[in-house]
């Protein structure tokens, strides 16, 4: 595979192991920044390896229908997909941020994950506290379902939850993670996806299309009446992701070359965090500038993304400057 980010390490914010004085959780052993993680639960665990196209929305379902020829639609996918909701955890350094810029062969992050509409979201709606991790090119999830109160209780209130033995490994290493590093909401992302499955031999692989993707840097309770949710990629285009867990098929891969695909190092989080000037632009930035443009009829009424200026890496002491964004409202 190629298109992995390689390189000279840029420069983070010095970012200390910080608990946080008012955690309420049983005390664990801290784990050293590069020492492997302690296995979780496996019972919504999984690894593999991910290739990410930026396709545009129009070409995006002419390939969707050609892979409707040897895929299955998802049968959690309904006709026009179903809405996905994160929010991103991070230290008030950003170190799951600069992680990934620096491309660490060991790396995580801990988000919650909200499947479908917004509306109507109460405490006791189903979400996924989940670490997502890298290891060298390998993409593993570890996750548990909770009611939205019980997983803010976790994540945000640092207090242990009622678990199964089973789930207790999982549990602690989130509190763990809560406490050592002070982490403390960050960013929400919010897109529909539609998705497909493998069939037949190929019953490991799985194709995702994300578009309308957009997101916010404050209000980060899912139910917030009217939040102020921007666009972070131009809404005429969207994430093609090919998911497996060993290696794709040749088929799908001569689908790539045959319709000019290239691979791009991108990331939700990362966009967000550079969209609303927490950071820098970084390698992994999508340009508008750089994309195609949009179709005249889709360029009439779409809505400005909200990029902050390039600006070069700082320091602890010198901050971004997001910019006063001069685009429409967007809600979910």
């Amino acid at each position: 595979m190629t298109g992995w980010l390689t390189g000279r390490r840029r420069h983070r914010p010095d970012d200390g192991d910080t608990a946080a004085p008012t955690a309420t959780a049983a005390s664990t052993d801290p784990t050293p920044h590069d020492e492997p993680l302690r296995v979780a639960s496996r019972l919504h665990a999984f690894n593999r390896y991910e290739l990410k196209y930026l396709v545009p929305v129009d070409q995006a379902a002419r390939i969707r229908d050609e892979l409707g020829e040897r895929m299955d639609q998802d049968l959690h996918s309904p006709v026009g997909g179903y809405g996905v909701w994160s929010l991103y955890y991070d230290t008030p350094q950003l170190r799951f941020y600069w992680e990934k810029i620096e491309g660490l062969k060991f790396r995580r992050k801990l988000r919650i994950r909200h499947y479908g509409d917004l509306d109507g979201v109460t405490d006791d709606s189903p979400v996924c506290v989940e670490i997502k991790q890298r290891v060298n090119r390998v993409t593993q999830k570890r996750r548990i379902t909770l009611p939205y109160a019980v997983a803010r209780q976790l994540c945000d209130g640092r207090e242990e939850i009622a678990h199964s033995a089973k789930e207790k490994a999982f549990v602690h290493e989130v509190l763990e993670l809560v406490v050592r590093l002070n982490l403390q909401p960050t960013a929400i992302t919010g897109y529909q996806r539609e998705a497909l499955v493998g069939r037949d031999q190929d019953t490991g692989l799985r194709v995702t299309f994300d578009r309308r993707i957009r997101g916010r840097d404050r209000d980060f309770h899912f139910g917030t009446e009217r939040p102020e949710n921007r666009f972070l990629i131009p809404p005429h285009m969207s994430v093609m992701e090919i998911k497996v867990n060993e290696r794709a098929p040749y088929w799908i891969t001569d689908l790539a070359a045959r319709r000019n695909l290239n691979l791009i190092r991108v990331s939700k989080y990362v966009q967000s965090i550079e969209a609303f000037g927490l950071a820098p632009r970084s390698v992994f930035h999508v340009r508008e500038e750089d994309l195609p443009p949009a179709p005249p009829e889709t360029a009439a009424r779409s809505v400005p993304v909200f990029t902050a200026p390039v600006v070069s890496p700082r320091s602890p002491l010198s901050p971004v400057h997001p910019t006063t964004p001069t685009t429409e409202v967007l809600h979910p």
